[in-house]
């Protein structure tokens, strides 16, 4: 009897089985974003709502500290970024970190790595922190005052919904100028507090500079603990308030409302597009995957978005308290993912 072909040999590395990965690329999508869209999608995402709103009241519990925390995780998200940076020439695709965790890791790796992510972004920046932002400095425009905070943040979240649902390059255009808004504001508050620490210039009966630390407890007045637990940034509103500037608090307090629907722009659009190469795969349902004929994942963008009405809720029953119990949470949840 004849053994059959290819009996008793070793497989090598030409013929051992190899692992097959299953990526959507960019199949389906219009490439109709310029770079400054890509450029600002990312800012728009990368700076969010809680560097304006986070801290409004935390330098208080932690002290100075906090400039700690920020050195430790911007040393830890550029090492993160440089290796994304490597991948992204390698094999560009709308699954983003997803598609390759899938390519080198298998469908396991890409399943854990993208729904924390979505989980991060549905539950906490994008349904409940940022339309809570937005609905927060909505309420400081007297134009506001009496509209109920949960409405306030339910039209955001149709707005930016809105926004996201129509063709790529319109979005991209909303996203554009939202984040080149909030990009401009830090770079003129960055100028403004250089000016202050160097001329030792009053801010509301403060003087900024080395005795602020010195003379009130040193850098951990409270202790360490708080320190850690503070990752997020400062309400810039309370310092161009007291510096007696005309109108300053009202366009900072702009400005910030601005920040919140960036970030949930941005939000909505990542998201989305992880949703859909997941979905691909195997690893959401389908309907996740849905696009529409503007080449839009309008699927995993509605279940996004879907989780805005525990924003609205929150905002309901607990207005005052909303963004701080969402940023807690949403700070494990980025460390998670």
């Amino acid at each position: 009897m004849r053994p059959s072909r290819g009996a008793g040999r070793i497989p090598g590395p030409d013929t051992a089985p190899k692992h097959r990965h299953v990526d959507a690329g960019d199949t389906g999508y219009r490439k109709d974003l310029a770079a400054r869209h890509i450029n600002m999608i990312a800012i728009g995402g990368a700076i969010g709502t809680g560097l304006f709103l986070g801290a409004g009241g935390r330098p208080a519990d932690a002290g100075p500290s906090p400039f700690l925390a920020y050195a430790v995780c911007g040393v830890v998200a550029f090492l993160v970024v440089r290796i994304l940076g490597e991948l992204v020439p390698h094999r560009p695709s709308s699954g983003a970190f997803v598609s390759h965790a899938r390519e080198f890791t298998g469908e396991k790796s890409a399943r854990t790595a993208g729904w924390p992510y979505f989980l991060n972004w549905a539950t906490t920046a994008t349904a409940t922190a940022d339309i809570t932002a937005a609905a927060t400095h909505a309420h400081f425009r007297s134009l506001f005052t009496d509209v109920p905070q949960w409405l306030l943040a339910l039209v955001a979240l149709a707005v930016v919904l809105g926004a996201d649902l129509i063709p790529v390059r319109y979005s991209g255009e909303t996203e554009f100028w939202f984040a080149i808004v909030k990009v401009a504001a830090l770079v003129v508050f960055r100028a403004v507090g250089i000016v202050l620490v160097v001329a030792g210039q009053d801010v509301g009966g403060h003087v900024p500079g080395p005795a602020t630390v010195t003379e009130n407890g040193g850098l951990f007045p409270h202790g360490l603990v708080p320190t850690l637990m503070v990752v997020q940034g400062v309400v810039f509103a309370t310092v161009f308030g007291r510096l007696g500037a005309p109108g300053a608090a009202d366009v900072m307090n702009l400005v910030v409302l601005t920040a919140a629907l960036s970030s949930l722009n941005s939000g909505l659009y990542s998201t989305g597009r992880i949703l859909r190469s997941m979905s691909l795969s195997g690893s959401a349902s389908k309907c996740t995957g849905l696009m529409n004929r503007g080449g839009v994942p309008y699927g995993g963008i509605l279940l996004t978005a879907g989780f805005g009405a525990l924003g609205v809720v929150l905002n309901h029953v607990m207005p005052g308290e909303a963004f701080e119990l969402v940023l807690n949470f949403a700070s494990v949840g980025v460390l998670g993912t």
